[in-house]
């Protein structure tokens, strides 16, 4: 029998209907840039399922994917972001379109840590798209 605790200083509550909404998902970055004029931001277009695409994205290989255009402050603790390619993240894909220097982002990246952030990933690969449940 698990007691929750009387006091939770400053912890807004949300209800769970609330919760639901958010539309938490892995992703698997297929392209990574630095948006230009910043040291900060890394533009990444990431695939999750055709649906959720903001447009095609071809790698070298001639592969088509249909990815979502993310911008995230990662880049001070990617140096070598090109390495970001191929990995699977966990993102947030259904906050406001926001405008970052004039790039659209659709999305957010989830990570944990105070300093440098550490990006939430599957164990295993997963299929792109993958909703947390």
């Amino acid at each position: 029998n698990r007691r929750l605790p009387v006091n939770m200083p400053n912890m807004e509550t949300i209800s769970y209907d609330e919760f639901k909404k958010l539309d938490a998902r892995i992703g698997t970055i297929r392209f990574v840039e630095p948006v230009e004029g910043s040291e900060k931001l890394l533009r990444c277009l990431v695939e999750f399922t055709p649906e959720l695409k903001t447009e095609d994205y071809t790698d070298t290989a001639g592969v088509v994917y249909p990815v979502r255009q993310i911008v995230s402050g990662i880049r001070p603790y990617f140096p070598e972001f090109e390495t970001l390619v191929g990995r699977q993240v966990l993102y947030v894909v259904n906050p406001e379109p926001r405008s970052i220097m004039g790039i659209t982002s659709h999305g957010m990246i989830l990570a944990v840590g105070d300093d440098a952030p550490t990006l939430l990933v599957p164990e295993t690969p997963v299929a792109s798209g993958s909703k947390i449940r």
